[in-house]
């Protein structure tokens, strides 16, 4: 792993629009996987609400306005965030990769992984979603859009 495309001081965090994504992975061995392969996967909801995210995008792409969309990763009861990437790509349906801990994820989509850092869940414990019950976005289930991400956390 090449240690110095993660993590570099002058990645962009400043976008005028920008769409964020908690993903919650049942395995830290699936996201190593993604690190190594730039490539992710969810189940069958989150893949339809990703890529419906992406489309829509690349609509307003066409207008001009560019609006990332970044997935924030974290394990299932591991109580830390393990990083930060770009979804780079639609998913495609039609391709599988057959490397995941469970053989039920069908498709993938492309990602560039711009931070990989353990994060502890207490350093977001006061970002509250207003889309999500005021629940804090500790507590996000997969694929829960987290509005206004950076903002908050730098308010916070």
């Amino acid at each position: 792993m090449n240690r110095d495309r993660y993590n570099r001081s002058d990645f962009r965090i400043e976008y005028k629009q920008a769409k964020f994504f908690m993903i919650k992975s049942f395995s830290e061995d699936d996201i190593h996987k993604s690190i190594k392969y730039n490539v992710w996967s969810s189940t069958p909801r989150g893949n339809k609400k990703l890529d419906a995210a992406f489309c829509e995008v690349e609509a307003r792409l066409d207008k001009g306005t560019k609006c990332p969309i970044f997935l924030l990763f974290s394990v299932n009861g591991s109580g830390q965030f393990l990083g930060l990437a770009e979804m780079f790509g639609p998913v495609d349906l039609k391709k599988t990769m057959n490397f995941w801990q469970q053989d039920r994820w069908h498709g993938f989509f492309p990602v560039k992984w711009h931070i990989i850092k353990d994060i502890p869940n207490v350093l977001f414990s006061n970002i509250l979603l207003e889309n999500n019950d005021n629940k804090r976005v500790t507590a996000s289930r997969d694929t829960q859009e987290v509005a206004n991400f950076l903002t908050r956390l730098r308010l916070s």
